[in-house]
């Protein structure tokens, strides 16, 4: 009878001891995983330095074609999103704007299976009024076929976790 090795939350894979062997299937999950969560995590600091260039070019290279970037203050005024490059296009146009200058600093990684929970600052200076922000902000890059589909920014840690799917 065969062992199967469910890491579907930090892998998405099956594997089966009596194919590999129980040695061969701990080795395989050690840097299957690792590397699955370096990329990811990879993937997520090269995204957020595409942002803070406005490089559309690099960060549509980084996401699937139908990615839905959901920015926290589109959210919460508006209540829509930004789909495909396109979308991102018109957001990286609407910063530069809206906006003198605004770039996020990551202060922690989690990669937590389907997604990555990046924590960080936001920092900026208004374009009109020279109004300066500077907020702690929470973003969800989730995951597919190794690349970014999804991107939601919060401002709210509670919310961002419950959207997350984790307490702490």
């Amino acid at each position: 009878m065969a062992t199967y090795v469910s890491v579907s939350r930090s892998c998405g894979f099956r594997a089966s001891s009596a194919w590999l062997g129980p040695k061969a299937v701990a080795r395989w999950l050690r840097d299957t995983c690792v590397n699955m969560t370096q990329d990811k995590v990879k993937l997520a600091k090269r995204a957020a330095e595409a942002y803070n260039r406005r490089d559309a070019d690099a960060f549509a290279e980084l996401a699937t074609p139908d990615i839905e970037w959901v920015p926290a203050l589109v959210r919460m005024v508006e209540g829509n999103s930004y789909r495909g490059r396109e979308g991102i296009e018109t957001y990286f146009g609407e910063v530069g704007d809206t906006w003198e200058e605004l770039h996020s600093v990551a202060e922690e990684y989690r990669d937590l299976g389907d997604c990555v929970l990046v924590q960080g600052r936001l920092y900026g200076r208004g374009k009109g009024s020279g109004a300066r922000v500077d907020s702690p902000v929470w973003n969800i890059l989730d995951f597919r076929g190794g690349r970014i589909w999804r991107s939601r920014v919060f401002f709210d840690r509670a919310e961002a976790l419950r959207a997350a799917g984790v307490s702490e």
